[in-house]
């Protein structure tokens, strides 16, 4: 899973825009920002995956997995898309749930394009509503993404795009099943020629703009999603107190997992500490192949009941303090 560096898997960088050989490009470039909107568990960070064609956002079958604004960089032709994959938008109840969904609209200011991404499998409930409410009037000119269409009813599908469509007034509408590719290809085909015409705001083998310390932290909350149950993630965080890159080419991360409770700290350890060892493992594995070297990662876990009012972590996982 190696996140930033697209030339890993091949070994060669990719082509920037061709030149003439007096050092013009041939064909002009394009580039321009997508804000990927839409409710909690439509799928936008496996959409985000399947158009990078690599892996820069967390996913788990859980609601609200993505808690910042976390920027993926897809490349189609000449055009570099600069994909901003949101928070979920639904009603906050508290503190961290107002600095999501605030990170969430403030991604879509000033966009090339909206992407919203609705579960065609779901009925439009409360937070499918607070999105599509969210972005009826904006002035960004707006994409719609009916996606899981590989599980959705086909009889209702179309139904379900028309009133959509009659309703939010898209300049297209994309059915796509981010799981499989089905429809992506078609998708960012569209992107490439909608967005403006520019140069390249990053190199041509950069995957995200998250740094190694954020991706580090995300991976591990990753297998907190993963491997464990219930209410217990979303009551979790995770924060990298210490990194340090040795001689030998390894690095050594020190990583804590902030839970509000006692009760929730025994889930993590597990019995005799299996589970936290079983979380660690996996996660370093994980961020390893990120990085391309060995990774010592010492997980410890601290009940904090008042985690989420820490204006650091807020910083550290890229979230906005609000009152």
């Amino acid at each position: 899973m190696r996140m930033t560096d697209r030339s890993a898997e091949t070994g060669k960088r990719p082509l920037s825009p061709a030149l003439s050989p007096q050092g013009e490009r041939e064909t002009k470039s394009r580039c321009g920002l997508i804000a990927v909107l839409g409710a909690p568990n439509a799928g936008k960070s496996t959409l985000v995956n399947a158009l990078v064609g690599e892996k820069v956002a967390i996913v788990s079958p859980k609601a609200q997995t993505t808690r910042a604004r976390l920027m993926g960089i897809a490349i189609e032709g000449e055009a570099q898309l600069l994909l901003v994959d949101t928070p979920g938008i639904f009603a906050p109840r508290r503190r961290l749930d107002r600095a999501m969904v605030a990170a969430a609209w403030e991604g879509a200011e000033s966009a090339d394009r909206l992407l919203l991404v609705v579960d065609a499998a779901a009925k439009v409930g409360a937070r499918v509503e607070d999105a599509l409410s969210g972005v009826e009037g904006r002035p960004e000119p707006l994409i719609l993404v009916l996606n899981k269409v590989d599980i959705a009813r086909k009889d209702d599908l179309l139904a379900f795009a028309a009133a959509l469509s009659q309703r939010l007034k898209p300049e297209a509408v994309f059915m796509v099943s981010a799981t499989s590719g089905d429809g992506v290809a078609d998708l960012k085909h569209y992107l490439a020629a909608a967005v403006p015409e520019g140069p390249w705001h990053f190199p041509a083998d950069q995957l995200s703009d998250a740094t190694d310390r954020m991706v580090a932290a995300e991976i591990t909350r990753e297998q907190l999603y993963l491997q464990l149950h219930a209410e217990l993630p979303y009551a979790s965080a995770v924060e990298t107190e210490k990194w340090e890159d040795r001689k030998d080419g390894s690095t050594v991360i020190h990583q804590q997992i902030l839970v509000e409770r006692d009760s929730q700290k025994a889930i993590v350890l597990g019995k005799g500490g299996a589970q936290l060892k079983k979380i660690g493992q996996t996660a370093r594995e994980a961020i390893g192949e990120h990085l391309g070297r060995k990774v010592h990662l010492f997980l410890h876990v601290k009940v904090n009941p008042r985690w989420d009012e820490d204006r650091g972590l807020y910083k550290d996982i890229g979230l906005d303090w609000s009152d």
